[in-house]
């Protein structure tokens, strides 16, 4: 049997700017266990937090007001440590895992939190406004919290960092692509756990050319080959490609254009209205909520699903023709593993690509939705991105002791 000085932990957190979802995982020898899952949230003038264990059963729940002056992810960090101490005395937790939507040119691997990577974090917000203060905001929280353990830093941006020049670039003077001005894809997380899984699944698949569609309040595609990352539909920020919850998707620069000069909107305004109020949001103006469009009768709420769906019809045509063929393809994300309805939509029709639809295990969201005659084999892969936060965490303190060894 191990001694516990063997066994260690580690704690991820995915910070937003009124929540923040966290996890404990335990290593002993193998993968990264996932001992409990939670959320600690903002609700106007409320503080919660609400925690599982790894079979979905709540263990525990505790809400508390608003403080004078505390801002509410040191707070927050503070109770998670406190619950921690009292559910899992003995834990080891040797680092703290963020998830970071931008790494810029700098960073294509995770990396250890310091003062030098946080002051090179906070020059990316303006490429990440609505996820990167809140990333960064949490790390700061960690380290007062939490001031014995390591900090790793895990980057949405890394994993489309190898992309061909092509894939990289926008058509704009040379000096704006060297100074950073590049089509860099987010969910890379998501997208590299989902491959790993593809990988166990069906390894002569994950070696082929495989479309991932990360579907959810945040929504891309990704061109995958041999478990690189080719092309992404997400481009400099977080807002490119296909419509999200509340984001737009592909907009036409003159738009922007046009905003700032008919309107006369300030670079502000333009980014609450593309960032905060458009996508199905704005569209519908029902909800950004998925399952809400599906049961609204409002035409609107139907012509923005139609739209949704549109745009990833037709982006995976453009992903199939960058890898010049297709051989799988995968639905991950909330709406990807759970809006059936969706799936049928974007998939119906979808023979002259090699797919063929099975609409029952559709219905069901089984593991591979296809038929048996479908060339293209179509999977349904539950994503985790805490669960590849905790490999990579361990991973980084595992070279810093191989190196300083």
């Amino acid at each position: 049997m191990k001694q516990q000085s063997e066994v260690r932990h580690v704690i991820t957190l995915n910070a937003g700017s009124s929540s923040i979802k966290f996890a404990l995982f335990e290593l002993n020898g193998g993968e990264p266990v996932a001992l409990a899952t939670g959320l600690a949230e903002m609700l106007d003038t409320d503080r919660i937090i609400q925690v599982k264990d790894a079979g979905g059963a709540a263990i525990h729940q505790e809400k508390w007001q608003k403080s004078s002056g505390a801002a509410f992810h040191t707070e927050a960090l503070h109770r998670v440590l406190e619950w921690r101490r009292g559910a899992f005395p003995d834990a080891n937790v040797v680092a703290a895992g963020h998830r970071v939507v931008h790494g810029g040119i700098r960073y294509n691997a995770p990396v250890i939190v310091t003062d030098e990577v946080l002051h090179n974090l906070e020059a990316l917000i303006p490429l990440a406004p609505l996820h990167q203060p809140h990333n960064i905001a949490g790390i700061l929280a960690a380290r007062e919290a939490w001031p014995h353990v390591q900090q790793v830093a895990c980057f949405d941006t890394a994993f489309h960092r190898d992309h061909p020049f092509v894939n990289d670039v926008f058509a704009l003077p040379r000096s704006y692509y060297d100074e950073g001005v590049r089509r860099y894809g987010f969910h890379g997380l998501s997208y590299e756990y989902v491959t790993g899984k593809l990988r166990e699944i069906s390894p002569l698949h994950a070696a082929g050319r495989v479309v991932v569609a990360h579907l959810g309040n945040g929504a891309s595609m990704c061109a995958i080959r041999d478990g690189h990352s080719i092309a992404s539909s997400m481009g400099f920020t977080a807002l490119d490609g296909l419509p999200m919850g509340t984001r737009c998707g592909q907009l036409d620069p003159g738009v922007v254009l046009y905003l700032m000069q008919e309107k006369k909107m300030s670079a502000d305004a333009i980014a609450d209205l593309l960032y905060r109020d458009s996508g199905l949001k704005g569209l519908s103006g029902v909800s950004h909520d998925m399952r809400e469009l599906e049961a609204s009768d409002r035409p609107e709420a139907r012509e923005a699903v139609d739209y949704f769906v549109f745009r990833i019809r037709r982006e995976l045509g453009g992903l199939a023709a960058v890898l010049e063929g297709l051989d799988a393809m995968v639905f991950c994300g909330g709406i990807g593993e759970h809006a059936w309805q969706v799936r049928q939509r974007v998939l119906e029709g979808m023979e002259w690509i090699g797919i063929e639809l099975d609409y029952t295990a559709n219905r069901a969201s089984a593991g591979i939705i296809s038929s048996e005659r479908s060339r293209v084999r179509v999977f349904v892969i539950p994503t985790n991105e805490e669960a590849m936060i905790a490999r990579h965490t361990l991973a980084v303190l595992d070279r810093n002791v191989a190196a300083a060894a």
